[in-house]
């Protein structure tokens, strides 16, 4: 008990009633707590552990580069190799246009790099940006956040942000030549996976040439294979300007990058020098890791398997309680009928030996992201798992 009661007592909390499961070991498509208890883990420590826990692949990368060096300098002085290695990787899985890369230490910083870009690359300052999105949790991120309920609290944010609807054509004339640049998720995240119809994505950029306006894509969570395409927005029939990319990308280490031409990237490096900056961003120990899930993901089957697995899933997971199932590749959300239900059987099925989470802003939404490695039996007994707990939480 010492170990849960300092957890509570020293370690900031982030929501009111966290699952406070104490953790032993992580292999694989489990997680394990110190009673020995396993748990099929259908959610991947939110997207990010793309090969699942302990890969061998991401190990041994991890500890040969801990052999070699660690930190040495800070970011872009130094060539070291993984960071090299990983910039080329991502620029070669990118289109043509895209082929400068900047490693952050993650997401929301990210987010940070590309509004700054968009800035410097256009010499405007007004950013659009979807209602209901959500982009990381410092405060630039936040600024261009959607959902108020989340920001109200820590305003006054960056202004200059205005919203559109995700979505909704009609309000694409709100981008207009004040316009730096229209920031969205290739599918919106924490507002329960919803994905672009009608072109919308399309509708954007085209509206973006017409004004000089840059498109930022958010593909923290739909990049790196999890989509059934490398980047998310290859289902679309679009290309941005700037990719923004975390989560999946270092294989359970911390790690985001923002991605734009070589002409975009060099104003970051004069008139201001160091116009973008960080110590440890790009860490060569992080980038090793992010090298080896890259090229795993890439050179074995992940990426085309994970469209067959998201059917398998659908397959599997039929219940006259859950309403529709949302998303794309394995980046799904099960709807439930109500968020009492859906809170209720996430917290049963953790009882059950499965882990499941909620999602931002729609509490009905069940998350299922687990790792691009999971087998097709592990997906069949987490469905089993669910349809028994609804049954058990519903009679």
């Amino acid at each position: 008990m010492s170990l849960k009661k300092d957890f509570f007592k020293y370690q900031a909390q982030t929501t009111p009633h966290p699952l406070a499961i104490e953790i032993s070991k992580a292999k694989g498509s489990y997680i394990y707590d110190t009673s020995g208890k396993a748990y099929l883990d259908f959610v991947a420590g939110v997207s990010a552990n793309s090969l699942g826990h302990n890969h061998p692949k991401v190990t041994d990368a991890i500890k040969n580069q801990l052999d070699a060096y660690a930190h040495v300098m800070v970011y872009g002085e130094f060539i070291q190799q993984p960071q090299v290695a990983l910039c080329k990787l991502l620029a070669q899985n990118s289109p043509e246009n895209l082929n400068a890369v900047y490693i952050t230490n993650s997401g929301t910083e990210a987010t940070e790099g590309a509004l700054k870009l968009a800035k410097r690359a256009t010499n405007r300052a007004e950013i659009i940006a979807a209602k209901n999105s959500y982009h990381g949790n410092t405060m630039g991120s936040m600024s261009v956040s959607g959902v108020e309920k989340q920001n109200q609290a820590f305003r006054p944010l960056i202004p200059g942000t205005r919203f559109i609807e995700f979505n909704n054509e009609s309000e694409i004339d709100k981008i207009t030549n004040k316009t730096a640049a229209v920031i969205i998720e290739t599918i919106q995240g924490g507002a329960g996976f919803i994905e672009s119809k009608d072109d919308f994505l399309w509708k954007v950029k085209q509206r973006c040439l017409e004004v000089g306006a840059l498109l930022i894509l958010d593909e923290i969570q739909t990049g790196i294979g999890r989509t059934g395409t490398f980047w998310g927005f290859e289902n679309y029939n679009v290309i941005p300007d700037i990719i923004i990319t975390g989560k999946g990308l270092g294989g359970g280490m911390p790690i985001g990058a923002f991605i734009s031409s070589f002409e975009n990237m060099s104003l970051l490096k004069d008139n201001p020098k160091l116009g973008h900056i960080s110590t440890f961003a790009g860490h060569p120990v992080i980038s090793a890791a992010a090298v080896a899930t890259v090229t795993e993901i890439t050179q074995n089957n992940f990426i085309k398997e994970a469209l067959r697995k998201e059917a398998l899933i659908r397959k599997h997971l039929v219940h006259p309680s859950i309403v529709e199932i949302r998303g794309k590749g394995l980046m799904l959300a099960a709807i439930l009928e109500t968020a009492e239900l859906n809170a209720k059987v996430i917290l049963k099925c953790l009882e059950n030996g499965l882990i499941l989470f909620f999602l931002l802003f729609e509490e009905k939404a069940m998350r299922i992201t687990p790792p691009l490695t999971i087998s097709d039996e592990e997906i069949i007994k987490g469905c089993n798992i669910i349809l028994k707990t609804i049954d058990e939480v519903t009679e």
